[in-house]
């Protein structure tokens, strides 16, 4: 048995769950969701919980208990709490701003990046070099800080760029030089 798939799912007073067959619909004080999960796992309320339950004991079945469990938890999570990336800016001259909606970032080219958030996520910017990018889905949350880090990654030499908060970016020795004069 999965160990994350048989544990139950706690859902909080304020969060509205509805199920329909395969598909479930997650709605909360942050936002709405809805997915279809796999025809293998089926989910049952309890009062205030949710358990995810498997069909048979197959390969898939069993794949897709574990998964399933956790996309379910976290988009209960999602629509009473939230998530969040925290990225941290370095480089001398690196800065971040929010200009309406969309983060606007100086890293080093000869224009400014502009980044436009999808539906349901949201910029912050701290002290001008740390971004936190929050919403309800987890997974878009996750996309658009990756696509944020990827318009600079930090590099190995003198670690500038954009980073995860607490990423070790690992650094190398730069050119050795020559040996000396003959």
């Amino acid at each position: 048995m999965s160990r994350i798939g048989k544990q139950p799912i706690t859902v909080p007073a304020k969060v509205q769950i509805t199920l329909d067959g395969t598909k479930i619909a997650v709605k909360g004080p942050k936002g709405e969701l809805s997915r279809e999960l796999s025809s293998n796992v089926s989910v049952e309320q309890d009062g205030d919980t949710l358990w995810v339950k498997r069909q048979d004991d197959s390969r898939l079945s069993r794949q897709m208990h574990g998964l399933s469990r956790t996309l379910v938890a976290n988009m209960v999570q999602g629509v009473s709490k939230g998530f969040e990336r925290r990225l941290e800016i370095q480089g001398v001259g690196y800065r971040a701003q929010v200009q309406g909606r969309n983060l606007v970032l100086n890293i080093g080219y000869s224009h400014q990046v502009q980044i436009e958030p999808p539906q349901g996520i949201q910029f912050a910017v701290e002290a001008n070099t740390k971004v936190v990018v929050s919403g309800y889905d987890k997974e878009i949350v996750g996309n658009t800080a990756a696509k944020i880090r990827a318009v600079r990654p930090p590099e190995p030499y003198k670690g500038k760029g954009i980073r995860y908060a607490n990423e070790v970016v690992r650094r190398k020795a730069g050119k050795a030089g020559k040996g000396g004069k003959k």
